[in-house]
């Protein structure tokens, strides 16, 4: 009877340890999706939030993915997303570890200003700045649109819900005296905007990415493509009221253009998950900024450690900093 008894209790110990271990398991399970898999805080597998399909990110985040996979062992792979704003809530309520972002988008973020009011995000951090981000008023020879005035009364693509190009539409538009009352707003992505305007549905849009981009790009086997200049005066007054945008160009030949366009640019900037483990953070950085000669898109030439803590706004991760560190890196003044 003894024994009998001993053995039930045993089972019972048994059952109420296992209980426990699945609870802890539950509670733990935020941590160890964030932090790795114990060992050393080394993730399985981490997702990089890109933009669309005619964009810059998408293309360099599939070679971002193939570095990450090869280089650290991380398997990795790059998603279709509305872009910068949405890449920054996403990874607020951990839909992703690491995105493409423009540097302008992380600060209204941080800050909880624009698309961000009264939703500040603050779990993410920089792992660095990657090239400048050309702020592209995209038209066509048939449209007759010449100069932002043009403008007024236009069907004119401001970019996707969500993606930082709508911040760059309106904040453009108001240095030249003008409100989206003022067109008729349509909003595009960057290929159902190439669409419309080969259709004939649009009349403009606005495109925020690295030159040459993608669905732009394409659009020259079927029109001839213009670039709506940004005056060097308007660019002056908008880089006074919004510090993050620097003097850019579309350069000449870039979409048969024969000769170059003034515009304006924010940064591109690859962030991540503020709970990603420093270890993970460190191996990723490491990996790409040490195999940027596996890029083959045209903005991997301009993507250079030396410049990665230039313009970032906002903290950058420790794993990332250490790198940095290690190599005598440091934001320039």
């Amino acid at each position: 009877m003894k024994k009998k008894s001993f053995v039930m209790s045993m089972i019972l110990l048994l059952s109420i340890s296992m209980v426990l271990a699945a609870c802890g398991g539950k509670e733990g399970g935020k941590t160890e999706k964030a932090s790795g898999d114990g060992k050393g805080g080394k993730p399985k597998f981490v997702s990089i939030l890109t933009g669309g399909t005619g964009g810059t990110y998408f293309p360099l985040g599939g070679s971002f993915a193939k570095i990450i996979t090869d280089e650290t062992g991380i398997k990795s792979n790059a998603e279709t997303t509305g872009a910068s704003a949405e890449n920054m809530q996403s990874l607020k309520d951990g839909n992703g570890e690491i995105a493409f972002t423009q540097t302008d988008i992380a600060s209204y973020a941080k800050e909880g200003e624009e698309m961000f009011k009264g939703s500040k995000v603050d779990n993410v951090k920089a792992i660095g700045t990657l090239y400048p981000e050309t702020i592209q008023l995209v038209t066509t020879e048939k449209s007759g649109i010449k100069k932002m005035s043009d403008l007024k009364g236009k069907k004119v693509s401001v970019g996707a819900p969500g993606s930082g190009t709508v911040a760059n539409a309106q904040q453009i538009l108001e240095v030249y005296g003008m409100k989206f009352d003022d067109i008729k707003k349509q909003d595009l992505s960057f290929d159902e905007s190439v669409d419309g305007l080969q259709n004939g549905v649009i009349d403009a849009a606005f495109v925020t990415a690295g030159t040459p981009t993608g669905a732009v790009e394409q659009m020259t086997a079927t029109e001839k493509v213009v670039i709506v200049p940004i005056e060097a005066d308007k660019a002056e007054k908008l880089i006074k009221k919004y510090p993050y945008y620097t003097i850019d160009k579309v350069p000449a030949g870039v979409y048969k253009l024969n000769k170059e366009v003034p515009t304006v640019a924010v940064q591109a900037m690859l962030v991540a998950r503020g709970d990603m483990s420093e270890q993970a953070v460190y191996d990723i950085t490491k990996a790409l900024f040490e195999n940027l000669d596996q890029i083959t898109h045209a903005k991997g030439k301009l993507i250079k450690p030396e410049n990665a803590l230039n313009g970032v706004g906002i903290d950058v991760h420790p794993g990332a900093q250490k790198y940095f560190d290690e190599k005598g890196i440091k934001a320039s003044k």
